[in-house]
């Protein structure tokens, strides 16, 4: 097949103009047959009912498809000043972000509005390649990424504390690589942040850490405010979803773990729908979350990220996630946010946890006070 190319002339900012060759090989390869297509034709192969659809019709077929989103799927596009000025602010301070990278829909409500302190935003650390490929997400892999950057949580800390947010979250690639699946280097990241700007709350996102259990605890005690670990999917549809080194227990695992090492912690996970979980599935998975003393727990809607991952069975209607919501209310939990919209780092949930933490640290402050009142008192009736 020729791919067309498009030369497109660009003038540097000294005034040079070069020539950049930009081929379509992505969008072509993306309309073309997706990994299903060969399987069923494997399949019917090896039973003799091979078709007589070549390749080229399949992917003329693939072409012919029109997926329309529904409403509630469809978002404004971000802007603002507030917006533009945390792009700039990126751009400047060299920080990478999944809200860009992953074109999360939730990034205008995120970074809009008047107070850049009240902004929220998720920071990937330990570079852009992952170890693992699940069959939902678009990250690259590759079994041997590039090496850590040495500088990256002293760089990373400064940057975040110079960019003045109230609340960041961090995530990172899985680094099966690593001895210690990169949790020293996290941790460190976390402990350097809380150095240089104590004020601010952190949230980490985490992978399993290949089921070391030692690792999650280095990270539970690293000073974050919020440990979060997705289960992404329901038990029964793990091995389909996720990588297959990712298990539905050690997740749950991990979680556990974390709170019983740190029990002030709030602990978080999340859930995609969309894949053909059933009712009885989901709330067996949220009495699981719950079993572990997951405090806050967040459901959005699957979305394809090309043609080559897996389908969406069902867009799941909002007023189904309104139930799903009420539902984990029910079973205890301390926050939920439930909306086709909602991802695992979403800005009203972070807003109502921000809230619970800094209550916490207020109460605990009115109680230092009662008690050296007390001790006072008590000292000066004994004179």
């Amino acid at each position: 097949m020729a791919l067309r190319q498009t030369v497109r002339h660009i003038t540097t900012e000294a005034g040079v103009t070069r020539r950049r060759t930009a081929t379509r090989f992505t969008s072509v390869l993306n309309k073309g047959p997706s990994f299903d297509d060969f399987l069923r034709l494997s399949a019917e192969k090896a039973s003799g009912e091979t078709t007589a659809k070549t390749v080229e019709e399949l992917a003329a077929e693939r072409r012919k498809e029109v997926v329309r989103l529904p409403s509630w799927l469809k978002t404004e596009i971000p802007r603002g000043t507030n917006f533009s000025r945390i792009k700039e602010d990126l751009r400047g301070l060299n920080l990478h972000t999944v809200c860009e990278e992953a074109r999360c829909p939730n990034i205008g409500e995120c970074w809009g509005g008047s107070d850049k302190s009240a902004a929220t935003a998720t920071v990937m650390l330990m570079g852009d390649t992952c170890t693992r490929g699940c069959r939902f997400c678009s990250v690259k892999t590759n079994r041997t990424p590039g090496p850590l950057d040495p500088h990256e949580p002293e760089n990373t800390a400064a940057a975040i504390a110079q960019w003045g947010l109230g609340y960041v979250v961090l995530t990172s690639v899985d680094r099966d690589d690593l001895s210690d699946g990169g949790s020293s280097h996290f941790a460190e990241t976390v402990i350097k942040i809380k150095q240089k700007a104590p004020h601010i709350l952190v949230e980490c996102l985490t992978g399993d850490f290949m089921g070391n259990m030692d690792m999650v605890k280095v990270m539970a005690r690293s000073g974050m405010d919020v440990y979060a670990h997705n289960i992404e999917t329901v038990e029964e549809l793990t091995p389909l979803v996720r990588d297959r080194r990712a298990t539905f227990r050690q997740s749950i695992d991990v979680l556990d773990t974390a709170k019983k090492a740190n029990p002030g912690l709030i602990t978080k996970s999340s859930i995609m729908l969309g894949f053909g979980e059933t009712d009885e599935q989901l709330e067996a998975a949220l009495k699981d979350l719950r079993s572990v003393n997951v405090d806050v727990v967040t459901f959005g809607q699957y979305m394809r990220p090309t043609k080559r991952h897996m389908k969406v069975v069902e867009y799941v209607t909002p007023e189904k996630f309104e139930y799903w919501r009420q539902r984990a209310l029910e079973l205890g939990f301390l926050y939920c946010a439930s909306g086709p919209l909602v991802r695992s780092s979403y800005k009203a949930g972070e807003s109502f946890i921000e809230n619970v933490l800094r209550k916490r640290v207020r109460d605990a402050a009115s109680k230092d006070t009662v008690s050296e009142i007390h001790a006072s008192a008590g000292a000066a009736g004994g004179i």
